[in-house]
């Protein structure tokens, strides 16, 4: 029987139950097809449920008339994929998607036309309707009513915030466009259009956003704190989109729909004036304030970085040669997401799959339980002295959320804090506690464990294992103060410390297992897969019937079982040597050594010194980076192990107009220099 989705004014449903999704955006056209499946795994294993995507118009048809729905760009095989992997997706067909793409995704041609773009111009319309029909014919049974994954539709994006029409025209623009998708044959479950900065939603179900800083922002000083980290019930994020004015309010009313995002920050693009560097920290509090603010879907853009493919008239990315307000590399689109530009599984990966876990074995509750913002939480996010703190509950059990964190901000200390809930028929309070500077956390009361009940606990509920004797799993690094009434019988509480839980999977083989691995862990149609960059070790509760193929059983570590795979390591190196230095450029070679065939990729990890740099295989420029004073990771893999690479480096000099949070060392008032290159090896290995 087909799933039936639907929504009320407070959450999404899934067979008219509540349902809290976590989404993720990745865009096929940026990441190479034989990695679409694995990349989809991770995000998965992440917690992702619904992957969403922008169909970029000049990524399909960058030569009027000459559609490209090959290889990287094929949607069909993509849509399809996010099927095998057992993903839903949200479709963000434009046609005018932003994306930091050249003309936020409007082909040349298209400008040269006259047409008022963005608005009802019935010229504009007409190739707007072949655009869609295009897309229409790529995923034509892959809807949900065929049995496919496609259960969203977003119309336009930021329309009336970020250019074209606005007001009551842009209204009337988006339901047009709506209408016109669905009249192609686009009918799905939900269709979204951006709410935030007065944009126009059409009466559609409106997703907002949220950025712990604006690289976007023209200005190159520290600028004031993001509002994202103070609990609060306006939805609205002033800050998106500000390089095309001040954010504006929202066009549409609260209660009318659930609070739901769909570009919560998974880290920041940097651009070449402004370059701030998203910690994992920053999306986790952020993701928490929202949580706390009565967010029933959490929906990260980017969720997973790639590479902008190459044009065949021009570069595709956005410019400020285009009349666009930032330049932004031409190659990457790293985004430092927390699934990096290769692949790569980030600190801010970890970070929100605490949520991601929780929200999977508790969301549909929280779907019931509203969030009460006291009066006394301080809303000015320059306040850095009162705690910040907020309580969703349903009248009888709940949360509450607090948080010490603000990006790049100090914040006072709470000494022996109580925190209290007052509910319609009884106070809760907490154990006494201290709140240090960059705390953020939430803890449960009330909360059910088998035939017990949890009254209160200074440790964050993460996941359930469901098995004969289920276990509820939690983590703190402090005294978790467990208050515990009734018998718990059978039923058995585990406490992590939180790095633990950030390196905790949850996977099923037989049985529900919590693995502990610094290693990635995806449950795929091969198997239960690890991948890392050290010899594979896994923790597992509970135990496994049988030992793994080519695995060891090492020993115990409390209620964990620990498993060890022993594999060779390869002998790798790298040599870089200056070929060519003038004063403006330095020009490496480096020649990597490593055995082929042995781990599953090999990356180069760069340091250097200098405003920008790019790598080229032979005279072909493959990847790009803004200097930013972190390390730059290329995959080998992705250009097919090439064993000789060349580094250009452009010089940064003390006057450049560019924001950096960390400066290099200038030497005669520039700084252009290779400091370091290593090669690190990616492992890939099974289970079962």
């Amino acid at each position: 029987m087909m799933t039936e989705f639907g929504l009320n004014a407070d959450y999404l449903t899934k067979d008219r139950k509540p349902w809290f999704p976590i989404m993720g955006e990745i865009h096929y056209s940026r990441v190479l097809k034989r990695d679409w499946k694995e990349s989809l795994y991770k995000m998965k294993a992440g917690g992702v449920d619904v992957a969403s995507t922008y169909v970029i118009w000049i990524h399909h048809e960058e030569i009027e008339g000459e559609y490209d729905f090959t290889g990287n760009r094929d949607l069909r095989a993509f849509v399809q994929t996010c099927a095998e992997c057992g993903l839903y997706l949200m479709l963000r067909i434009g046609p005018w998607v932003h994306g930091e793409v050249r003309n936020g995704g409007f082909p040349d041609w298209l400008l040269q036309k006259g047409y008022q773009l963005r608005s009802n111009d019935p010229g504009y319309l007409a190739e707007v309707r072949k655009f869609y029909s295009r897309i229409y014919q790529q995923v034509e049974g892959l809807l949900l009513r065929n049995g496919g994954p496609i259960i969203g539709i977003q119309i336009e994006n930021e329309l009336g915030h970020c250019g074209g029409a606005y007001g009551e025209e842009g209204e009337i623009h988006i339901r047009t466009l709506h209408r016109m998708a669905r009249e192609i044959g686009f009918e799905v479950p939900y269709y979204t259009a951006t709410g935030w900065g007065g944009a126009a939603t059409g009466g559609l179900l409106p997703v907002m956003g949220g950025y712990p800083e604006a690289p976007w922002d023209q200005r190159l000083t520290k600028i004031e704190p993001s509002g994202n980290y103070v609990f609060t019930y306006e939805r609205n994020d002033h800050n998106i989109g500000s390089d095309y004015g001040l954010g504006a309010g929202v066009t549409f009313d609260y209660k009318k729909f659930p609070y739901l995002t769909a570009e919560l920050g998974g880290g920041l693009q940097v651009t070449h004036h402004r370059r701030p560097v998203a910690q994992a920290s920053d999306i986790g509090a952020m993701s928490l304030v929202k949580l706390g603010s009565g967010v029933n879907l959490l929906g990260y853009y980017m969720y997973h970085g790639g590479t902008n493919p190459k044009g065949r008239l021009s570069s595709l990315q956005e410019s400020r040669e285009t009349g666009y307000p930032n330049d932004v590399p031409e190659l990457s689109y790293d985004f430092r997401a927390p699934i990096r530009e290769y692949g790569q599984i980030s600190e801010t990966y970890k970070e929100i799959k605490l949520f991601s876990m929780f929200i999977r074995d508790f969301g549909r509750d929280l779907c019931d339980m509203p969030a009460y913002i006291p009066e006394d939480n301080p809303v000015d996010p320059m306040n850095f002295t009162d705690l910040r703190y907020s309580v969703r509950h349903n009248g009888k059990q709940g949360y509450v959320f607090v948080n010490n964190y603000v990006r790049k901000y100090p914040m006072a200390e709470h000494a022996r804090v109580r925190l209290t809930v007052d509910l319609p028929e009884e106070r809760i309070i907490f154990p006494e506690m201290t709140v240090k500077d960059k705390d953020y956390y939430f803890f449960p009361f009330h909360m059910k464990l088998g035939d017990a009940v949890l009254q209160t606990a200074l440790a964050s509920p993460l996941c359930i294992l469901n098995n004969d004797t289920d276990a509820y799993v939690f983590y703190t690094d402090t005294d978790p103060a467990y208050d515990i009434c009734g018998s718990l019988g059978d039923t058995k509480v585990i406490t992590l410390s939180r790095e633990a839980a950030k390196n905790a999977w949850k996977v099923k083989h037989k049985k529900e297992h919590l693995i502990i691995s610094t290693s990635a862990i995806l449950q795929t149609d091969q198997g239960i897969m690890v991948i890392g960059r050290c010899t594979p070790r896994v923790k597992v509760y509970p135990d496994f019937a049988t030992i793994p193929e080519g695995w060891i059983r090492s020993g115990r570590e409390a209620e964990f079982t620990v498993y060890e795979k022993h594999i060779e390591p390869a002998d790798v190196s790298v040599t870089a040597r200056c070929v060519r230095e003038a004063a403006d450029q330095k020009v490496y070679e480096l020649e990597m050594g490593y055995p082929e065939g042995a781990a599953e990729d090999y990356f180069l990890k760069i340091t250097y010194q200098g405003d920008q740099a790019g790598l080229y295989l032979g005279e072909e420029r493959i990847a790009d980076h803004f200097y930013t004073g972190r390390e730059w990771e290329i995959s080998l893999r992705r250009f097919d192990f090439p064993k000789k690479l060349k580094l250009v480096i452009d010089p940064l000099y003390e006057n450049a107009e560019v924001f950096l949070e960390v400066w290099p060392a200038m030497k005669e008032g520039s700084a252009c220099e290779l400091t370091r290159a290593i090669v690190e090896t990616e492992y890939k290995t099974l289970l079962f």
